[in-house]
């Protein structure tokens, strides 16, 4: 077994590594396609141990991280997202253990069908081959991509955020001890050994071919680079310009529940709620509560003229306010005409990626969810359960906003192709 690449910060050997990780991953990818399941859910388990053992040292590496990032002035929000407590080491690790006991998809049959002529054909799934991810701040998308791209037969390169370098090298290491427990190669999943970003330039133009797929998690400016530079197949994941409408039909205490909690819950993760949009036919009774319990919940309010009238402490949204993804404590709220003002507004403003209606109106409810052209569309829910764990998936790679191959999160279906076995006695075509 080769020995892991080291750092290789300042020493002006980032194309050679690269090139080299590439190759290490390809060569890995062909023995992870045809892992038997049993082993690859051995180095799960050996994963989510090593996890546990290292939470220690994980925490160690994360307080490093945070010390460097407040010096830096970060956000509260981007904080949240660098963070990591034991319960979240221990979500960590228990969201390997849900990935390990889900359904291997490598050699599932999708579908078959026998021709006339006798030939059989299926359509079987297959790995996608070498998945390249790129990330930002959040270090526990180093386990869960790798703990992904593991069980679908696929082997991952990690580009972490250069904010969570040190907490996703600890949390590295312990995916790299499961892997070796069970006998597979280390290079099934490689952390990028440098800050640098001309290591993003060089996964965006596919390391000689050999990276069948990016996804880029992170903000805006990450992933229009990311769409501008590469030259390989992505999965994009635009920001989460995310919306709440409380129809004319909703309840109000309902209504409040989901509001509050698709906002205020975790401000900093692509499913909180941006902007809240209320029904005019309901506006005279919900509209104000539902401004003042966000107020009081400490959460700034930029309205329009309506929503300003609530509460002297609303701020006068700009035009820029309905189509920014805040990642804070702060949301935008305007009265809107209808589900149709609503449907408008969102098409006009939105992302693609998580919208919800609050309405007891089952046919208001169906003309929502059909019509809003999001990959996520909830009916009475938080646009908080927009994530691949409350999914059933284990966790995610992403949430893709695009419309080809893979759409909402992202798990280990999705990161499968198909190829067709054809099963013949002896045909040939006239």
């Amino acid at each position: 077994m080769t020995a892991p690449l080291k750092s290789i910060e300042g020493t002006g050997d980032i194309a050679a590594t690269m090139a080299e990780i590439g190759r290490r991953a390809r060569a890995a990818a062909r023995v992870l396609a045809l892992a038997p399941t049993a082993q690859k859910d051995r180095a799960l388990a050996g994963m989510a141990r090593a996890i546990r053992a290292s939470t220690a040292r994980i925490l160690a590496a994360n307080a490093e991280d945070l010390a460097e990032a407040r010096k830096a002035a970060a956000t509260g929000a981007f904080l949240d997202r660098l963070t990591l407590t034991e319960a979240r080491i221990e979500a960590i690790a228990a969201g390997i253990e849900v990935v390990q006991g889900l359904k291997d998809p490598v050699g599932a049959e999708i579908d078959a069908w026998t021709r006339p002529n006798g030939l059989r054909i299926a359509r079987v799934r297959v790995p996608l081959g070498v998945i390249g991810i790129i990330y930002e701040s959040r270090p526990n998308v180093t386990a869960d991509a790798g703990a992904l791209s593991l069980k679908s037969g696929n082997a991952a390169i990690l580009r972490g955020g250069s904010d969570s370098t040190r907490s996703s090298r600890a949390i590295h290491a312990a995916l790299e001890q499961g892997l070796t427990e069970a006998g597979l190669p280390a290079a099934a999943i490689q952390l990028v050994p440098t800050r640098d970003r001309a290591a993003v330039g060089l996964m965006l133009a596919g390391l000689d071919g050999n990276i069948d797929v990016i996804v880029p998690r992170g903000g805006k400016s990450l992933v229009a680079r990311v769409q501008s530079e590469a030259r390989v197949p992505v999965f994009a994941h635009l920001e989460g310009n995310c919306h709440v409408y409380v129809d004319g039909a909703a309840s109000l205490d309902m209504a409040k529940t989901i509001v509050l909690n698709a906002k205020m819950r975790r401000t900093g993760v692509c499913g909180a709620a941006e902007t809240l949009l209320v029904d005019r036919a309901c506006a005279a009774t919900h509209l104000k509560p539902l401004v003042q319990m966000l107020l009081d919940a400490g959460c700034e309010v930029r309205g329009d003229e309506a929503a300003r009238t609530t509460d002297a402490r609303v701020k006068a949204a700009a035009e820029e306010d309905w189509a920014t993804e805040y990642l804070d404590a702060i949301i935008a709220a305007r009265v809107v005409d209808g589900v149709a003002g609503a449907i408008e507004h969102i098409e006009g403003h939105g992302s693609h990626h998580t919208d919800a209606i609050v309405t007891d109106d089952a046919a208001t409810a169906d003309k929502f969810l059909a019509e809003v052209d999001s990959a996520i569309v909830l009916h009475n829910a938080s646009t908080q359960f927009a994530d691949g764990g409350e999914f059933g998936f284990g966790a995610e790679i992403g949430i893709a906003t695009g419309r080809l191959h893979a759409r909402g999160p992202v798990g280990v279906d999705q990161l499968t192709t198909f190829k067709y076995r054809i099963r013949g006695n002896g045909q040939i075509r006239p």
